[in-house]
């Protein structure tokens, strides 16, 4: 576990940085009850948040009987849309990287078509190029293997036990813990005991409560909450 400050601070994207879980579970919520399926937001939320879309287009498939290469199309166009008209940054993460003193990077279990586009919408994009950007679309296996954590640790030659990872799902902290990281959760939609659960060291509901918590990574392995 890292000891004293960490060495590398490793942010998801979606829920982390920009504000856009709720917009693409919406979309998502909404062309499932197009083609017949109606569920909730919430259950759109538990069954579909933190997975890789491959994943999120089988389940999909498995539910409606639409094939990925037809519903990922229409989904990737609204989910754009939607992002055009009213995507912001997690409110707070900009004070929060203005102040951090180490280096910091992204590795989301999205494609990185997608992250650029929303770090790019948001005005956030400049601040992970060159080089501090990483997505599935880099490892053979998403979150929850360790394997994207691992890269981008191994790109930033940084240890993985001086990192620290902050992350808003219990797919993304599992992965978190698997690669030997100390996971922060950030609980803005899933519910704290989830993250928990997962085995985050500490979850927190507002970014500008994670510089203390940064400060402080590295204590013994005990949860705790802010």
């Amino acid at each position: 576990m890292p000891r004293s400050r960490p060495s590398l601070i490793i942010f998801d994207c979606d829920g982390v940085l920009v504000d856009s879980e709720r917009i693409s579970h919406l979309v998502l919520q909404q062309l499932l009850a197009e083609r017949g399926v109606h569920i909730g937001f919430d259950e759109a939320v538990s069954r579909f948040m933190g997975s890789s879309m491959p994943h999120t287009l089988d389940v999909v498939r498995q539910m409606t009987g639409v094939p990925p290469e037809e519903f990922l199309p229409v989904f990737r166009d609204r989910t754009y849309e939607a992002f055009a008209e009213r995507l912001e940054p997690v409110a707070g993460i900009l004070a929060v990287l203005d102040d951090l003193a180490e280096p910091y990077c992204v590795a989301s279990n999205g494609p990185r078509a997608k992250m650029e586009l929303t770090l790019g919408r948001t005005g956030l994009l400049g601040r992970f190029l060159p080089g501090r950007l990483f997505s599935a679309d880099d490892v053979a296996n998403p979150k929850p293997a360790p394997d994207l954590f691992l890269h981008a640790a191994a790109r930033m030659a940084v240890p993985p036990e001086a990192c620290v990872v902050v992350e808003d799902t219990p797919t993304g902290v599992r992965a978190a813990r698997a690669a030997g990281m100390w996971a922060l959760g950030y609980c803005a939609m899933t519910p704290m005991d989830r993250l928990q659960a997962a085995g985050a060291h500490a979850t927190f509901g507002s970014m500008s409560l994670l510089p203390a918590l940064l400060a402080s990574a590295g204590m013994p392995d005990q949860a705790s909450s802010l």
